[in-house]
């Protein structure tokens, strides 16, 4: 006679012991409500509220997890909660100053601004507009010009010296002088904007005499400031080009100048330019070195050899600061947040742009 046993189903010790999947935004409603109840009594705000929030929350997660999956779960979970808040504050400001540029820039910025200057535009004038309510006169036209023009010019000179460093520390650099080099370019990364400005001011002021400011100048204050940027990115991607590639080369007696520029380069080109144009919207913001080197002026000027050069950054800082004789400050500050809108709308594109370029220059792996 055989007797029919039942063996009790085993249970896989990954699966059990688990919180439900809805438990953690369950907990998460019962602490915001908690939290308001206490902020109510406290004194409400909403900082407060958040913050009470997010202890309260952490602490029950981490203490239900500990009860149902155990201390290391818990760990996981509150380290988990810990960075994703992190996260999330780290987004407030960025958020915050976009919304407030977006929110402000919007009711100036339009063709018109950008395809007019703002010479001959008085205070009587904006005082008119308000109160017909018409469109605002004069933009930005002048600054936009001075920023890509003083822009292109630091580009140009600091490219060529800072990717002619780096492969000089790569492929060539030994001993002391590497190392100076090495040391002078992170002091160089570390320098405050507005010292860039004050050299380029003396240097001008030297070679062709007191109060000398022209867009070249800011060219030189902002190449200053991209230098060292052009050299770390560079010399990151040229070191992480295969040895291998640079001894296939020699294996076929090539010379190392030829496989420096037949080589290495071509492969990590798309790193090189990706730096290159992050570095060039690191500078296309600055104020402090501009103002004491390309002033300021109302007028177009397309020569950066000669006179005063407006740009986008002193643009914002001279209406912000110092609004039209003879009328209310809202116009003036609502041009300043349109060209704010604008740099923001440029770091933008600068920075797609080194995405593309990245993905368009990376070296293909498929046959």
């Amino acid at each position: 006679m055989s007797a029919a046993t039942s063996t009790p189903r085993a249970t896989s010790t990954l699966t059990s012991n688990q919180l439900h999947r809805f438990a953690p935004a369950g907990l998460l409603v019962a602490a915001a409500a908690v939290s308001a109840g206490l902020a109510a009594v406290i004194g409400f705000s909403i900082p407060l509220f958040v913050f009470l929030g997010i202890v309260i929350f952490a602490a029950a997660l981490t203490a239900v997890s500990a009860a149902v999956e155990g201390r290391r779960k818990a760990t996981d979970r509150l380290v988990t909660t810990l960075v994703v808040t992190a996260f999330a504050l780290a987004l407030i400001p960025l958020i915050a100053v976009v919304w407030s540029v977006i929110g402000n820039g919007l009711s100036a910025f339009g063709v018109d601004f950008l395809t007019t200057s703002m010479r001959n535009v008085t205070g009587l004038q904006d005082q008119q507009t308000m109160q017909d309510g018409a469109p605002l006169i004069g933009g930005a036209y002048h600054a936009l010009v001075g920023t890509l023009i003083i822009t292109a010019l630091a580009t140009a000179i600091s490219v060529p010296i800072g990717l002619m460093t780096s492969i000089y520390l790569v492929e060539y650099g030994r001993g002391r002088l590497a190392r100076a080099i090495t040391f002078f370019v992170d002091v160089m990364t570390g320098i405050p904007s507005i010292v860039a400005g004050l050299f380029a001011a003396a240097l001008f002021a030297v070679l062709f005499g007191v109060g000398t400011r022209n867009g070249f100048a800011g060219a030189v204050a902002l190449s200053v400031l991209m230098i060292p940027v052009v050299v770390r990115s560079s010399e990151e991607m040229l070191r992480i080009v295969p040895n291998e590639l640079r001894e296939a080369a020699y294996a076929l007696g090539v010379p190392k100048w030829r496989m420096i520029v037949r080589v290495v380069i071509p492969t990590a080109i798309s790193g090189i330019a990706s730096g290159v144009t992050l570095a060039i919207a690191r500078v296309v913001g600055e104020t402090a070195p501009l103002i004491v080197t390309a002033g300021f002026t109302s007028s177009i000027n397309t020569n950066p050899f000669s006179d005063w050069m407006m740009s986008l950054p002193s643009y914002v800082y001279s209406l912000a600061m110092r609004p039209l004789s003879g009328s209310e400050p809202q116009p003036s500050l609502d041009r300043a947040w349109a060209a704010a809108f604008t740099l923001v709308i440029i770091v933008m594109l600068l920075n797609l742009i080194a995405r593309l370029i990245a993905k368009a220059f990376a070296p293909k792996t498929g046959r």
